[in-house]
């Protein structure tokens, strides 16, 4: 989401040919089943890097893509020369997928062609000589902050799912968690006394994140009225739960992010992250260090989270432009 468009190519180092294609779209999903071999990478992949079930699940769907497409070439996955992964990608491309699409393919096949390597069952990686294209800068969309006020008054409290989705909703404004941390997280994970949640974030890293007041409040009128009232006495370790008495879904949140955007009159692309984007820009905004912000948002890198200082610099821009008198 955010993702500049720009022509892209792939290139092969060794006969320096490229492909060039000016178009982005977003990637299928589909179905997967199981292989014994991709099935052994992803259990190395979990093992020696602690990568989320999402993130394994995107590996196997484009491992087992490539591998269809192998046999229609006639060959098996673990045949492939670097002619073959070309002509993949070419045609991946003349069909219109994006940068970001295709650099996420390469990424998979070189870990998996790597692993091979390591593994003495192939004598040479065939994705040593292809660069990823250039996928442009990918910028997160962030509300302002009326927007985000907004939505978060939407839920009606005087309902069950009012009191759940506004504790969702002002709990992931107030600490930045990721859907899928917002999701999974149990009820042992909140304090409600010391005002902080405990949050298991990408490679089983823990954090702690303060929750803050009106999150705190929200989140102890759902605890009280909402939660027992949707479980009707089912026992679940899970904080927010449906009314089929079972926890919440990613995708289950961000249709209820879709509905009282849209009951908001809020024009704007959405993402499942946004309210994580608008967490980080505006503590950034209001003079946040920026490693703090790394801190909350569980980067392990800081250049990720440099990104939300361009977003903060462009806000302070418009600021002066609407607001100098020689703006």
């Amino acid at each position: 989401d955010g993702l500049v468009g720009s022509e892209m190519c792939i290139r092969d180092r060794g006969k320096g040919q490229e492909t060039i294609v000016i178009t982005d779209s977003q990637d299928p999903v589909g179905g997967a089943t199981q292989d014994p071999v991709i099935e052994r990478f992803l259990d190395n992949l979990w093992a020696e890097r602690g990568l989320s079930d999402n993130s394994l699940n995107s590996y196997r769907h484009d491992l087992l893509q490539l591998q269809d497409q192998l046999a229609v070439r006639g060959k098996p996955l673990q045949h492939a020369n670097r002619e073959d992964l070309l002509a993949i990608l070419a045609a991946e491309i003349q069909q219109g997928k994006s940068p970001r699409s295709i650099s996420r393919y390469l990424s998979a096949y070189r870990q998996f062609y790597r692993w091979l390597l390591r593994e003495g069952k192939i004598d040479s990686d065939p994705v040593a000589l292809i660069e990823s294209p250039k996928t442009g800068r990918g910028l997160p969309k962030a509300l302002t902050e009326e927007q985000v006020e907004s939505l978060l008054a939407a839920p009606d409290t005087g309902t069950t799912l009012g009191l759940r989705d506004k504790a969702m909703l002002e709990l992931m404004y107030a600490t930045g968690l990721r859907v899928s941390e917002l999701v999974n997280l149990e009820l042992s994970s909140i304090n409600l006394n010391q005002g902080v949640v405990r949050v298991i974030g990408k490679g089983r890293k823990e954090r702690l994140v303060p929750i803050g007041d009106e999150a705190h409040e929200s989140l102890k009128a759902y605890l009280a009225d909402g939660r027992p009232e949707l479980l009707q006495g089912v026992q679940t370790d899970s904080v927010f739960v449906t009314n089929r008495k079972s926890g919440m879904t990613r995708q289950a949140f961000w249709y209820m992010v879709r509905r009282y955007a849209v009951q908001c009159d809020i024009q704007q692309k959405l993402s499942p992250h946004t309210l994580r984007h608008s967490f980080a820009t505006h503590l950034l905004n209001h003079g946040a260090d920026l490693r703090v912000v790394q801190l909350l948002l569980g980067h392990s890198d800081l250049s990720t989270t440099q990104i939300y200082t361009h977003i903060a610099r462009e806000g302070l821009k418009r600021m002066h432009e609407t607001h100098h008198p020689r703006g």
